[in-house]
């Protein structure tokens, strides 16, 4: 006969909160404090046996994994660790249930049996409602013994496992895990990172509510648990679960301070950089965009190529005690001047009215708002010194190429201001694009000064003397691959217009290459 396998499935989410059950969590208290007993690599060798033990389990009913684990929790100091790690490797197990037919087909019949026999209460009883099970089963009594509770968590056979972790990275895990255990008690959470930016993204994800705070230090960010609001729940806990995971896999230096509700008594839990990190930590992903409007205006910006670059979700700025990320940023390439840009979709009054408030208090900066019309608050966002762009269906790229021609402009003209009304290159010969480079203005911002030691040939500037020695080298008849070579050994790029310039053409012979002559001989 068959038999059937019943996989216990294993939920795996794309960022999965791995917290520990809180009957392991291991902290310490001393001093009035609140520290998880974090691991080091004192304790790879015992992760390392964990995930032996798994591993030589496969095959075997998960009652003999159990029995193996609990022998390794007695040789061990700290039986709360095992079963940590056990824990941890069981998220990467699959067991299943082997049986020769389903285990609640079996139980539904053996019990309707025993029920028409008058109940089971001894031995003989029990054999006799096996029996009639087997004889409506079509099946031998064996069968049914075997199957009536195949089912049951200890029954179940170990038939993969595929870990992910090294007996390293697993006691990283485990630090990880045991700090996101901990924060499920946290009432206010208090960070500092270097990456602002992807922590005001967690947490607009996780819609945890904050404040920033100003130090002498620089900005705190401050979660308020629920309790300040109302009872606590496992979703925040989760909520702080999680950005602890992103706080660690995203920022280098980081540092949180969680005040905790240890059974009614207030503790502080300090982490930092150096306690916990993610192992494994993704690469950074591809861009996403909120709606498909971001999307498609984004696509369409790019694709023109202008001297703006587009930065998608650009750094936070301060609103007030709070802050907001706008969807975009441009950024001009010759000064790193930068207009922000956020795209204001239809969504309800309480979205538009948050966002308004949002955009009266946001800092100092040129912001650009592509307003959707059927919202009818373009005239507030004018008002409040922003501009915007009514749009409907799409955002049209020209309305914001405008904009940001009309800031080129300003920026045009204030750089010409800034540079000297004559420029003299050191080198003999440079192109104007690389010299507005080295002054960090745009290149026509160079090309209005004078050069009193150059002779701007196209878009290059070249000094006489270097000119004439190309002069000198070059006469009517020679091959143009040859001319090209002497031109462009002095750093001259355009060859055609150095060639107008000294009064040649090339005589172009179909495919096979050319010859210069003087343009009076043409």
């Amino acid at each position: 006969m068959v038999q059937l396998r019943i996989s216990t499935l294993i939920f795996r989410p794309c960022v999965p909160v791995r917290v520990l059950p809180k009957a392991l969590l291991r902290v310490s208290r001393s001093g009035g404090g609140y520290r998880p007993e974090f691991v080091n690599e004192s304790r790879h060798h015992l992760a390392d046996r964990v995930l032996q033990t798994f591993d030589e389990h496969v095959g075997s009913p998960r009652s003999a994994l159990d029995e193996a684990l609990s022998a390794l929790e007695q040789d061990a100091d700290d039986f709360k660790l095992v079963r940590g790690f056990a824990a941890l490797c069981e998220r990467d197990a699959t067991f299943e249930t082997a049986a020769p037919i389903p285990p609640e087909r079996v139980r539904r019949t053996t019990f309707e049996t025993a029920e028409s026999i008058g109940g089971v209460t001894s031995d003989a009883e029990r054999t006799q409602a096996i029996d009639a099970a087997a004889d409506r089963l079509a099946v031998p009594p064996e069968t049914v013994e075997e199957a009536l509770y195949a089912d049951r968590d200890c029954n179940q056979l170990l038939t993969n496992f595929e870990p992910r972790w090294t007996p390293k990275t697993l006691c990283s895990q485990y630090n990880l895990s045991l700090a996101q255990t901990a924060l499920f008690d946290a009432t206010e959470v208090r960070v500092r990172t270097d990456d602002p930016k992807a922590l005001v993204s967690a947490m607009g994800r996780l819609r945890l509510m904050y404040e920033i705070e100003r130090t002498d230090s620089g900005r705190i960010v401050v979660i308020t648990g629920p309790d300040a609001i109302f009872r606590r729940t496992r979703r925040y806990g989760t909520a702080f679960a999680r950005l602890l995971r992103s706080i660690a896999g995203s920022a280098v230096e980081w540092e949180l301070v969680a005040t905790i509700d240890d059974r009614g008594r207030e503790r502080t839990m300090r982490l930092s950089a150096t306690d916990v990190s993610v192992p494994g930590t993704e690469p950074i992903a591809k861009p996403t965009y909120d709606s498909g409007v971001e999307a498609d205006f984004a696509a369409r910006f790019q694709a023109l190529g202008l001297d703006w670059e587009l930065h998608r979700e650009p750094e936070p700025l301060e609103t007030g005690t709070s802050v907001m990320i706008p969807d975009f940023a441009f950024e001009y390439i010759h000064t790193g001047f930068r207009v922000y840009f956020e795209v204001m979709g239809f969504w309800t009054p309480e979205y538009v009215e948050k966002k308004l408030n949002q955009l009266a208090d946001v800092e100092d900066v040129e912001l650009l708002v592509a307003v959707d019309e059927s919202l009818g608050v373009s005239e507030e966002i004018e008002g409040l010194d922003h501009r915007a762009i009514p749009y409907s269906g799409t955002v049209r790229v020209k309305d914001v190429v405008d904009v940001l021609s009309a800031y080129e402009d300003e920026l045009l003209d204030a750089t010409v201001d800034s540079l000297p009304a004559e420029i003299t290159p050191e080198v003999d010969v440079i192109s104007l694009e690389s010299l507005a480079a080295e002054y960090g203005v745009a290149t026509e911002a160079i090309a209005s000064r004078s050069f009193p030691e150059h002779e701007q040939i196209g878009q290059m500037l070249i000094r006489p003397s270097a000119l004439t020695s190309i002069d000198e080298r070059i006469e009517t008849g020679m091959a143009y691959e040859e001319v090209e070579s002497i031109v462009e050994a002095t750093g001259a790029t355009d060859v055609s217009a150095v060639l107008s310039r000294l009064g040649y053409r090339v005589a172009w012979d179909g495919l096979s290459g050319g010859t210069i002559e003087r343009r009076s001989e043409s």
